[in-house]
């Protein structure tokens, strides 16, 4: 793939949107347990379950205009695994932002770099001015990098999928701005 199939780029990483022949793609990355455990308690995904949550995030790309892209590196192509935005519940101007990586590319900055362009793209070009964030209680580095991008902690919410209370926590748009301005970006204008 070039950069030109991609809608938002970062130094290393590329964004599209999901299609219906990613499946394979979308089995790679959901039915590893590794990936899901912690966000899913249902234990490893089946086939059919990868297909559904693939059917889920088309949906959400075509409703809302938002799902969870999967996210490709952009000399290697190798598929990275999905970082993404979906609608929250709480505010009409609030989306959820999250990322799954694939184990082979724990550590080494990936999910820290998808959201950071994630961020930029939400607040540059997207109507959202918060954005929310909840992670497993047991996901300690989630947690870390959260706070490292800005969020704030602010309540534990229950999640359904794990049946576990999650730590939430918000960025807005104004905190992002004024972070900005006070930190210039790193190398790659994120």
């Amino acid at each position: 793939m070039s950069k030109s199939d991609y809608f938002l780029t970062s130094e290393r990483l590329g964004f599209r949107h999901w299609k219906e022949d990613d499946l394979e793609l979308a089995i790679g990355l959901w039915s590893d347990y590794r990936v899901t455990k912690l966000f899913d308690a249902r234990g490893p995904l089946s086939r059919e379950q990868v297909k559904s949550r693939l059917k889920a995030e088309i949906d959400s790309q075509l409703q809302f205009g938002l799902q969870y892209w999967p996210v490709f590196h952009l000399r290697a192509s190798d598929h990275i695994g999905c970082a993404g935005l979906r609608p929250c519940g709480h505010s009409g101007d609030t989306a959820e932002i999250g990322f799954h990586i694939r184990p082979s590319f724990w550590r080494q900055g990936y999910a820290f770099e998808a959201a950071r362009a994630l961020i930029k793209f939400t607040f540059g070009d997207l109507i959202y001015t918060a954005l929310f964030a909840g992670h497993n209680p047991q996901n300690h580095a989630s947690g870390k990098l959260l706070q490292k991008l800005g969020f704030n902690y602010t309540h534990d919410e229950f999640y359904e999928p794990t049946g576990l209370q999650h730590p939430s926590y918000l960025l807005t748009k104004e905190q992002y701005l004024k972070s900005r301005l006070q930190t210039p970006d790193p190398v790659g204008g994120l």
